[in-house]
């Protein structure tokens, strides 16, 4: 029998005014200089001020980088690196969604371990102790305030680099609802379906247990319940107070049970487009889910109830085409693109995206296994909309 390991950050705090525990946070971490990690807007919004403001009133002089990117890539971390040692930072607070956490990580674990990103690519690869990282998280989606995932666009290669290494966990997660009453609808929904994949892929990955599964199960409820609540009135902070909830057991679950062939997909599509991540899930994911079907159909069953659909009477099977005929009416509901072909994304370049996501980190963890060929089918349907079920 196999060990079992589980991530998490040693403190999380949530609900609404917990960004305002940051200064006294990071001075327990030791940290006398921070630099703040953020996208352009955000600093540019007078969010990273506040926070900034926040942190200085507790006496920690502040720098503000907004280099991250929404694909953040290795030349935002050569920047960002550059800034924390011009500005003689000692400790980091990334704020934002996943791109900003997962620019944070990247800076950080180059200041700690010397080298460039693309030596990281991998599992556990970092010898040295992190520098101190605290997240603040805007969004609810990626999870990647809790996360030992940083996801980063190699330019050369045009690939998304999986770096998967326990050292880049960050020592503090904020989630305060009130920080995330300013994302858009679109955003809100691409985010929380990215969440609702990260549970269902977690779910059904051969590396879950009881502990990620009972974090998933909670998950997919929790999204399929006020996910639409948040995309319709983006002010009600009691939906985005769940939501936050929602996607952070999310992040528990495939922080420790990894993901799956959605995720090793999209990652193609990011890489190759740059397009938003938590939309490329969303299109992917009923796909993939019946294309795994048969791996374990129980699951899938257990996923339809979770999704909130009535399955008594119904056969293993019923249930759980049920379950994947809800997830695509969520996506519908939310306003998300149906096909790659709205994206923009190229047939021609499936074949060199297949090869790409057999090699993808998330693939370790697919219940089933995949050919080359299958992969690029899956993203012709994608592609197309080629969807059996005309009822949605």
């Amino acid at each position: 029998m196999s060990l079992t390991y589980y991530f998490l950050p040693t403190r999380n705090v949530f609900g609404e005014g917990a960004v305002n525990e940051a200064g006294k946070l990071m001075k327990s971490l030791d940290g006398t200089h921070p630099m703040i990690v953020t996208d352009a807007f955000l600093a540019k919004s007078g969010m990273a001020d506040q926070v900034k403001k926040i942190l200085e009133d507790e006496g920690l002089p502040t720098y503000i980088f907004g280099g991250a990117e929404p694909n953040p890539t290795d030349k935002n971390v050569v920047a960002g690196v550059a800034a924390f040692k011009e500005q003689g930072c000692d400790s980091i607070i990334s704020l934002g969604g996943g791109s900003s956490h997962d620019c944070a990580k990247a800076i950080g674990l180059i200041a700690a371990n010397g080298g460039e990103i693309y030596d990281y690519e991998g599992i556990d690869i970092s010898k040295n102790k992190m520098v101190p990282l605290m997240a603040i998280n805007t969004t609810a989606g990626t999870a990647s305030e809790i996360t030992r995932f940083c996801i980063i666009t190699d330019t050369r290669r045009k690939v998304k680099m999986a770096i998967l290494d326990w050292r880049v966990t960050p020592q503090i997660a904020i989630n305060d609802p009130v920080l995330m009453k300013g994302m858009p609808p679109r955003l809100t929904a691409a985010t929380g379906m990215d969440a609702l994949t990260h549970a269902i892929e977690a779910y059904v990955s051969s590396a879950a247990n009881p502990l990620t599964d009972a974090a998933a199960l909670q998950a997919i409820n929790m999204i399929q319940k006020y996910l639409p609540k948040a995309v319709a009135n983006g002010d009600y902070l009691y939906a985005r107070d769940k939501m936050a909830y929602g996607q952070y057991l999310a992040g528990i679950a495939f922080n420790n049970a990894s993901l799956g062939y959605v995720h090793a997909m999209a990652h193609q599509l990011g890489g190759f487009y740059n397009l938003p991540h938590g939309v490329c899930n969303a299109i992917l994911l009923p796909y993939v889910c019946e294309f795994n079907l048969i791996s374990n159909l129980n699951r899938f069953r257990d996923i339809a109830r979770a999704m909130g659909e009535v399955i008594d009477g119904l056969s293993t099977n019923e249930a759980a085409d049920k379950g994947i005929n809800a997830i695509r009416r969520l996506s519908r509901e939310v306003g998300i693109p149906q096909t790659l072909k709205e994206l923009g994304v190229k047939p021609e370049d499936f074949e060199l995206m297949a090869g790409n996501a057999l090699k993808d980190a998330c693939a370790l963890t697919s219940p089933r296994k995949y050919t080359k060929d299958e992969v690029v089918e899956l993203y012709r349907r994608a592609y197309e909309g080629d969807w059996v079920d005309s009822t949605l």
